[in-house]
C-alpha cells in the first residue's frame, strides 16, 4: 500500500499525536496535575490542528520544492486552519465560557425562584434589589432572547 509510504501524511498524522500526548506533561508541569483527557480534547498547548498543517505543509515542501504549486496550496491550507484555529475557534471557546456561566446563574436562578411563595414580603422586596442591576451574562441572554423572538416572529409569522 502506497498509503503507508506518504511520509507527508505519517510526518501529519504523528504530529497530532504527538501535540496530543506532549499536553499531558506540559498541563502537569503547570498546574502539578495529571489530566488524561487532554490526549483527546480539542485545544490547550500545542495546537494539534497547527501542528498537523505545518509538518504537512513543510514536508510537501521538501518533497516538490518551495516553488511548486503543490507546496503553496499546502501552505494556504496550513495558514487558513491556523487563522481558524487562533481567531474563530478561540472566540467560540470564548463563547462557549459565558454560554456555561449562563446555564450555571439559570439552574441557580431555578432553584431560587422555587422558594419565592415560601418568602415573606420583606425577604421578597429585599431580594427584588438586588435583582435590579445585571450581570453581563444576563444582559446578553436577554439581548438573544429578543433576537430570538423576533428572528422567529418574522420568519415564522409573518
Amino acid at each position: 500500500m502506497e498509503l503507508f509510504y506518504n511520509a507527508p501524511l505519517i510526518l501529519s498524522l504523528f504530529s497530532i499525536l504527538f501535540a496530543q500526548f506532549i499536553k499531558v506533561p506540559i498541563y502537569f508541569l503547570v498546574s502539578k496535575k495529571i489530566d488524561w483527557s487532554l490526549l483527546t480534547s480539542t485545544g490547550g498547548m500545542p495546537s494539534s490542528h497547527s501542528a498537523a498543517v505545518t509538518s504537512l505543509a513543510t514536508a510537501v515542501g521538501f518533497e516538490t520544492g518551495l516553488d511548486s504549486p503543490t507546496f503553496a496550496v499546502a501552505a494556504m491550507f496550513a495558514s487558513i486552519v491556523m487563522y481558524d484555529a487562533s481567531g474563530v475557534r478561540y472566540q467560540a471557546g470564548q463563547h462557549a465560557v459565558i454560554i456555561n456561566r449562563m446555564r450555571n446563574e439559570l439552574t441557580l436562578f431555578f432553584r431560587e425562584v422555587k422558594h419565592w411563595p415560601e418568602k415573606d414580603e420583606k425577604e421578597k422586596l429585599e431580594e427584588l434589589k438586588t435583582l435590579l442591576g445585571h450581570k453581563p451574562s444576563e444582559v446578553f441572554s436577554g439581548a438573544f432572547t429578543g433576537i430570538l423572538i423576533a428572528v422567529v416572529f418574522y420568519t415564522l409569522i409573518l
